[in-house]
């Protein structure tokens, strides 16, 4: 069985502030907590690449695991924002960290993308033929795709990178991966898009609707095909999306009563395919999940698409 053996995440210097993100919309920055949950956000400087976002992310959790990156037989990266069309932005990662034995590949998920890219290393690490450790990366840095007039959008989101090393069970300290599901919605995909280099567009009540209607569905059959109670997750680490609208979906997914959700968007915005690994990460360092407690990974976003996850800490 496979197990996430350790976790790394990075984030830009440079905190931005809900009156700077709003400074070229006309528009004032009271509502912004109150709607979102937002308070600052990080954006990263001119000269930094997501693949360079990536390599830090990626470094830390390789070093935490306590392996070489020459061990790694795979790096998976999630993204939204490469760095350029071909080739991927993964074989950058792979080359900066001296992964030499790896393969290195993309996924594209949006904001559901680190679940996409954890369940594809966790069925290639489970047939054998990508070596004994995954390196499994979302990173994202949407400050260079947002439209800096619309309000809607560009009070929500920051940039970072989120990683995990995941490998065999008796590796880890942590417990195990105990099962995966992915959906696609693509009829819906006009919510969320970018086209041909233009600037970052979303149906935010759109949006809304999907994730009030979709994820809870979703949760819900993803736990009962697995003869798990939703009472018995102690924890949930989601995609920071939307403080407000997290506060909202938390009660319809029928987990415990006292599930501790744990929080980025506070001060990282939403960080797309980083938020999931990012918040991971920080709940760890902080060491708020207990060993054995349950942990409900997921994710929503452009595709439109649900990711989740189970995992035994």
């Amino acid at each position: 069985m496979t197990a996430l053996i350790s976790t790394g995440a990075w984030v830009p210097e440079r905190v931005v502030s809900n009156a700077e993100a709003v400074a070229r919309t006309g528009g004032p920055s009271e509502w912004i907590t109150r709607k979102t949950g937002v308070v600052e956000r990080r954006w990263a400087d001119a000269g930094t690449t997501t693949a360079d976002a990536a390599v830090a992310a990626g470094r830390q959790a390789i070093e935490r695991a306590g392996i070489q990156p020459e061990q790694l037989g795979l790096v998976v990266l999630a993204t939204s924002t490469p760095d350029r069309s071909q080739p991927p932005t993964a074989t950058a990662v792979q080359a900066a960290l001296g992964a030499t034995g790896a393969a290195a590949l993309d996924v594209n998920g949006v904001c559901t993308g680190f679940l996409f890219a954890l369940a594809t290393a966790r069925g290639m690490l489970a047939t054998g033929d990508a070596g004994r450790y995954a390196l499994v990366i979302g990173a994202d840095i949407y400050s260079r795709i947002l439209d800096r007039t619309d309000h809607r959008t560009v009070v929500l989101f920051g940039d970072g990178a989120g990683a995990a090393v995941i490998g065999p069970a008796e590796d880890s300290g942590r417990g195990s991966i105990l099962a995966t599901q992915l959906r696609s919605h693509g009829h819906l995909g006009h919510l969320i898009h970018r086209e041909h280099g233009d600037a970052f567009r979303m149906d935010g009540g759109g949006v809304r609707d999907f994730v009030m209607s979709e994820v809870p569905l979703a949760v819900k059959g993803f736990l009962a095909d697995r003869g798990v109670d939703g009472r018995q997750v102690r924890h949930l680490v989601a995609h920071q999306a939307n403080g407000v609208m997290l506060d909202a979906l938390v009660p319809s997914l029928d987990l415990a009563g006292d599930v501790t959700v744990h929080r980025t968007i506070d001060r990282y915005g939403n960080t797309a395919s980083a938020s999931v690994p990012i918040t991971l990460d920080h709940a760890l360092r902080q060491d708020a999940i207990a060993e054995g407690e349950l942990v409900l990974l997921l994710a929503f976003g452009g595709g439109m698409a649900t990711g989740a996850a189970l995992m035994r800490r």
